[in-house]
C-alpha cells in the first residue's frame, strides 16, 4: 500500500578522516563533491540524481551510519507520516529546513532495530551532473573512478525485522519483494521497496541493534562492475567479495570498504518488483547461493564486519 514514500534520499556516513573518505566515495566510487558545510560535513551526489546531494560524510570517532531519509511526494505527506510513525510508537524529532544546506525540514524517527531513519519531501534540485535537463548527452566527459549514477540503498543489521517489517510496510507504505526464511519459517531477511526496485533498503537478522552493512551504489553494466574491480586493485582498496552476483534480487555487484571500515557495494542489473508480486522467497539451507550465487558459500566476513 504506497503512502507517498518515493525513494532513498540521502544517507549520513560517519568517517574517520574527511579527505581519506573522499578518496574513496569521490575519486574512487565516482561521486561528484556538491558542498561542504559549516560543521565540516561534505555532500555528494551521483551524476544522474537531481536532489543537490544523496551522500552526507561526517567526520567522527567511530564509523557507521547517522541515518538514512527518504523522499516524500508532498509536504502533506511528510505531516501525515509524521502523526503515523508517534502514534507506531516510534520516538519523533522535527528537524528544521537547512540543518543538511539545500533540503527542507525533516523528520527523523527511531526504529525497532535501532537504526535512524528521516522523511523528507523539499530539497533542493541541482539537476544531473554533467549534463543538460534540454537536449542531454549521454554522460559527462568529465566523470572519475567508478562513475557511480546514484545512491540506490543500504543493508542494516538488527534484531527486530518483524517490527521494522511493520514500520516500513504499515506506517511508511513500503513492499516486501524478497525474503529469507529459516528452518521455522520465521523471517531471517527482507528486503523492501517503496518503488519498482528491488530493494530500497534492507534488514538482516542480527543480536545487536543499529548496525550497519552497507551502502549501495548504481552503475550501469556488468562491464562497469569489473572495471571496478580493476579500480579496487589498482588502488589497494580493501575488498569483500567479488565480482559476483546475488541470489537475492539476482543483482551483479562487488564490496569493498572505505578507509573507515565501512562497506560499500557497487553493483548493476537486479529484478524489479510491482505492488502486486509476491515476495520472492528463498530458505535458509540455500543462503550462500542466495548472497553468492556463483560459489554458493558465504563469506564470513561478509556476515560479520559491521560499523
Amino acid at each position: 500500500m504506497k503512502k507517498g514514500v518515493m525513494r532513498p534520499g540521502h544517507i549520513q556516513l560517519r568517517v574517520l578522516d574527511i579527505e581519506e573518505a573522499l578518496k574513496h566515495y569521490r575519486d574512487l566510487i565516482g561521486l561528484i563533491e556538491v558542498h561542504r558545510d559549516a560543521q565540516g560535513r561534505v555532500y555528494l551526489k551521483g551524476w544522474t540524481e537531481v536532489d543537490k546531494f544523496s551522500v552526507v560524510l561526517r567526520e567522527a570517532d567511530q564509523p557507521g551510519m547517522d541515518f538514512v531519509s527518504y523522499k516524500c511526494v508532498s509536504e502533506a505527506v511528510v505531516d501525515q507520516l509524521r502523526d503515523e510513525l508517534a502514534a507506531f510508537g516510534c520516538n519523533v524529532e522535527d528537524i528544521p529546513a537547512d540543518e543538511l544546506d539545500g533540503c527542507g525540514r525533516r523528520v527523523r524517527f527511531d526504529s525497532p532495530t535501532g537504526h535512524m531513519f528521516e522523511i523528507f519531501a523539499t530539497k533542493e534540485q541541482t539537476g544531473k551532473w554533467g549534463v543538460s535537463a534540454v537536449n542531454p548527452e549521454a554522460w559527462p566527459r568529465e566523470l572519475t573512478g567508478m562513475k557511480a549514477t546514484r545512491f540506490d540503498h543500504c543493508l542494516l543489521y538488527g534484531d527486530d525485522l518483524e517490527g521494522s517489517l511493520k514500520l516500513f510496510c504499515d506506517v511508511l507504505g513500503f513492499d516486501i519483494a524478497e525474503q529469507v526464511l529459516d528452518e521455522n519459517g520465521e523471517r531471517i531477511a527482507q528486503f523492501l521497496t517503496a518503488s519498482l526496485k528491488a530493494h530500497d533498503v534492507a534488514f538482516i537478522k542480527h543480536p545487536e541493534k543499529g548496525k550497519f552493512h552497507h551502502a549501495s551504489f548504481y552503475l550501469n553494466t556488468w562491464e562497469e562492475v569489473l572495471r571496478a574491480a580493476d579500480l579496487i586493485s589498482m588502488t589497494d582498496t580493501s575488498l569483500d567479495i567479488g565480482p559476483t552476483r546475488h541470489g537475492l534480487t539476482h543483482g551483479q555487484t562487488i564490496y569493498f570498504f572505505d578507509p573507515s571500515g565501512n562497506r560499500s557495494e557497487v553493483f548493476c542489473g537486479g529484478d524489479y518488483h510491482y505492488p502486486d508480486h509476491p515476495p520472492v522467497t528463498w530458505t535458509a539451507d540455500h543462503l550462500g547461493k542466495a548472497i553468492f550465487y556463483h560459489t554458493r558459500e558465504l563469506n564470513e566476513r561478509f556476515l560479520t564486519a559491521l560499523t
